[in-house]
């Protein structure tokens, strides 16, 4: 079902020359989630960082933020995107495998990352992971269930069209990348939006899991604090 980490790291060494900071469906909703960060917390963790987009942002609100990946051209990128500020770290790492200290992070992002991988697996380290009244975000792609997704894909269609044209890119794609998604998007499987509800009714109580229209789910969850 999930593909091994071997592949994803070639598919995502592939794609991390393509890799800019314009406009896409998953930085459309990096405001939002940073709605739910305070303006000053001391350490925050991304997975599945990437070039390290939204990891600059955390940096601004954190004093310490550590970016993980499995692609080490993702990594090498990062690195030299954020050479100016100081407090990142990046390192090459796969969650699953990866000792994360308990209660150190107060918060922990995921982008686009976590359909990865079995979410009853990856959720209860990163909550162990947080601190008490720390901040769980995810944002990730998910499979269409039922007629009200259908019609939530056709206006997605539409926002696309609409959004693309107010952020244009400056070339066309060229064909190397779009092959590289391709063959990246060719074993990707995303979760239903039912099954993340009920698993984080289970792991997460109170989370908010919700919809938005370009494709995406987030859920956003603070740790009790006992």
């Amino acid at each position: 079902m999930y593909q091994p980490p071997d592949r994803i790291r070639r598919e995502f060494d592939a794609i991390a020359p393509f890799s800019g900071d314009e406009w896409n469906h998953n930085n459309h909703y990096h405001g939002y989630l940073l709605s739910h960060v305070p303006t000053r917390i001391e350490s925050a963790l991304d997975i599945g960082c990437g070039t390290g987009e939204f990891a600059r942002l955390l940096a601004a609100r954190a004093e310490r933020v550590t970016g993980i990946d499995l692609s080490p051209e993702m990594i090498r990128i990062a690195r030299e995107r954020s050479s100016g500020q100081p407090n990142i770290t990046y390192q090459v790492a796969d969650v699953l495998e990866w000792e994360l200290p308990t209660s150190s992070y107060d918060c922990i992002a995921s982008v686009a990352t976590l359909h990865h991988m079995a979410l009853d697996a990856v959720l209860p380290k990163l909550t162990r992971a947080l601190k008490p009244g720390g901040v769980l975000l995810v944002l990730d792609l998910y499979q269409s269930e039922g007629i009200g997704d259908l019609l939530r894909s056709a206006l997605a269609i539409l926002l696309h069209q609409y959004y693309a044209r107010q952020h244009p890119r400056p070339a066309a794609k060229p064909e190397a990348e779009r092959q590289a998604w391709d063959a990246h998007g060719s074993g990707d499987v995303y979760p239903r939006v039912s099954a993340v509800r009920r698993l984080a009714a289970t792991l997460l109580p109170g989370a908010q899991v919700r919809k938005h229209a370009l494709w995406r789910y987030s859920l956003v969850w603070t740790k009790p604090v006992r």
